[in-house]
């Protein structure tokens, strides 16, 4: 087995890491403090094909893979993990479902500003009455001539609020025209379609620089020619790009967890006590050591599942190990890096606060741990 990265992958790595720590990272505290949306990085991020690396040139991106898409997600995670969660929306999820089941019409009109840059993909699964449960959603789609008119409510839609965001794909249950049993189709919905209601931002924990927000749809219309994929999959279509979400959630742990570990290693050899650097003592070396194993046992994982999308095989089992091994590593890594730092973690002034606040959600997005837990128990044939 060769573990080497291609020279590809290193190059996007590398470009990705200089822009985190040179562009991001600095103005991370601000961001954050302030709850703002930075459009300019986010227009930068775009200008350097971050939005587009795995999709292919003829539809706007640089015919890359997911190896180097979650590189990628990786390193702009280590400098804030909210640009992290705007590629995996806009990547991962959105664009990968319009790339695999889009026509070529959609593709050309949606998928192609998004792999640009220009325009940002949001995602929309979770309601207020189906979130692990998601099958259980109540949106609802009819067909009147040639329009759809959706009517429901979905909650914590990530980039939707940001002022570049043109559409939200969408799951709605829609009826069996010649049997009427219940399916889920998907919908590209445009932001300023008729009836789409932009709802309130929702006052995270963390991730301020991520727009989060509710959508009404108060018979929305959209044209007909916006059912995504076949009519009586979209719910298995939305799973097929949130296996890919959980690869790109176990990306952002690791940047988030590689941070952790950068400032903690620092302090350690700044802070005197004792009349020498507490790096120099057994206790933090041990909790220093222990970080590093998980962060690179967190990152081999992500990156073999990503490795197995990209060769077109089953990869069920390793990307939602991956998402939740990482996603729980993350937290305990933060934790024990706001432990190394004393009390001086716990001040805002400090990065690994902000880093233990966007740290928790990761075990919870893109399918809680539980929900994992069940997803591998299933694997396991039990």
């Amino acid at each position: 087995m060769d573990f080497d990265l291609k020279e590809e992958h290193r190059m996007i790595r590398d470009m990705c890491r200089d822009f985190s720590q040179e562009v991001i990272a600095p103005r991370a505290e601000e961001i954050d403090r302030k709850r703002e949306y930075a459009y300019d990085i986010i227009a930068r991020m775009g200008e350097l094909g971050m939005m587009g690396i795995p999709i292919s040139e003829e539809y706007g991106g640089s015919g890359g893979d997911w190896v180097g898409m979650q590189l990628c997600i990786e390193e702009i995670s280590r400098g804030d993990v909210a640009f992290g969660a705007l590629l995996d929306v806009t990547t991962s999820v959105v664009a990968q479902e319009l790339d695999v089941f889009g026509t070529e019409d959609q593709k050309r009109t949606w998928l192609v500003p998004i792999a640009k840059g220009d325009k940002i993909g949001a995602f929309g699964l979770t309601e207020p009455d189906a979130g692990s449960d998601a099958g259980s959603i109540r949106t609802t789609a009819r067909l009147e001539g040639r329009e759809w008119v959706i009517n429901g409510s979905k909650q914590f839609i990530t980039n939707i609020g940001l002022d570049n965001a043109s559409l939200i794909v969408t799951a709605a249950v829609t009826k069996n025209p010649e049997k009427g049993t219940r399916l889920i189709s998907t919908f590209i919905v445009p932001k300023d379609a008729p009836g789409f209601i932009l709802g309130n931002r929702y006052d995270k924990l963390g991730w301020h620089g991520s727009a989060t927000h509710e959508v009404v749809f108060d018979n929305c219309r959209i044209p007909e020619e916006n059912l995504l994929g076949d009519p009586a999959r979209g719910f298995a279509q939305h799973l097929t790009v949130l296996q890919t979400g959980r690869i790109s959630i176990a990306a952002m742990s690791v940047g988030v967890a590689q941070a952790c570990l950068d400032e903690s290693v620092r302090y350690s050899k700044e802070r005197m006590q004792f009349g020498k650097p507490i790096g120099r003592f057994q206790a933090v070396q041990f909790k220093l050591a222990d970080m590093s194993v998980a962060i690179e046992l967190a990152r081999n994982q992500y990156l073999k599942a990503a490795w197995l999308k990209d060769q077109g095989r089953r990869h069920t089992f390793e990307a939602t190990v991956a998402k939740l091994f990482a996603s729980e590593m993350v937290e305990k890594v933060a934790s024990d890096a706001i432990q190394i730092h004393g009390g001086y973690g716990y001040i805002a002034e400090y990065p690994v606060s902000r880093y233990y606040k966007g740290a928790k959600v990761l075990q919870i997005v893109e399918g809680t741990s539980e929900v994992m837990r069940i997803i591998l128990s299933r694997e396991l044939g039990l």
